[in-house]
């Protein structure tokens, strides 16, 4: 679908671009922030409303995300957190675009295919600044065709089954299994401020997913 394609392109740009000038805090936050109001935003006005319980585990997933977060904010320049605002709102839409999407390997493949047109435009028009090495496109082919590539179709593949709000919660769980990965596999220390935001923010996810979104017809 070239909608799809076109958000996921806008997503991998402005991401990339934008955190030229964020710290990686800063933009964890900036991008999660975009991705949960769009997402949430969307859902309320096709008639999802959440329960009582549900903006309580919204709001304690927020809170342990930022607190894990906090060491590494600082006030963002604007260019780049406008652009880490777009990535943001561009994957929610490429998200929310994966709830009937079908088959999740063909739509994925096939958005990142399209995508590719997209992303050729881009380096043609960036080339007389562009400098390469075989490393660093070898490393960029593997994580974009095995690590987003899979993850995007287990993505697509879990999408169908929840509402959007519900949707939008779940990826805060992504910045705690980061660090959880730094830590089984980079040797980062673990830290009570990890422990008890990741508790918080795995809590907040439960509690958001373990209720059933109330679904109003829009009027």
């Amino acid at each position: 679908n070239w909608a799809s394609a076109l958000a996921l392109f806008a997503y991998a740009a402005a991401f990339s671009f934008a955190y030229i000038s964020l710290s990686a805090g800063t933009g964890a936050l900036l991008l999660f922030g975009a991705v949960q109001a769009n997402m949430i935003i969307w859902g309320l006005s096709h008639g999802e409303r959440l329960r009582a319980r549900q903006w309580l585990g919204l709001a304690l997933a927020v809170a342990g995300l930022v607190a894990l977060l906090f060491p590494g904010l600082s006030a963002p320049p604007f260019n780049g957190a406008l652009l880490m605002l777009c990535a943001g709102i561009a994957w929610g839409f490429y998200s929310l675009r994966g709830k009937g999407a079908g088959d999740p390997v063909t739509t994925t493949a096939g958005n990142f295919l399209r995508a590719v047109v997209f992303a050729s435009l881009l380096s043609i028009a960036l080339s007389p600044w562009a400098s390469l090495d075989r490393a660093g496109v070898g490393y960029a082919a593997v994580s974009g065709a095995i690590a987003s590539g899979v993850g995007y179709v287990i993505w697509y593949s879990a999408l169908p089954g929840l509402k959007a709000a519900s949707a939008a919660t779940v990826q805060l769980s992504v910045p705690v299994l980061a660090a959880a990965g730094g830590i089984l596999f980079l040797g980062e220390s673990i830290t009570l401020r990890f422990l008890f935001a990741s508790i918080a923010v795995l809590g907040g996810i439960a509690l958001v997913v373990s209720e059933n979104t109330q679904v109003v017809p829009p009027d």
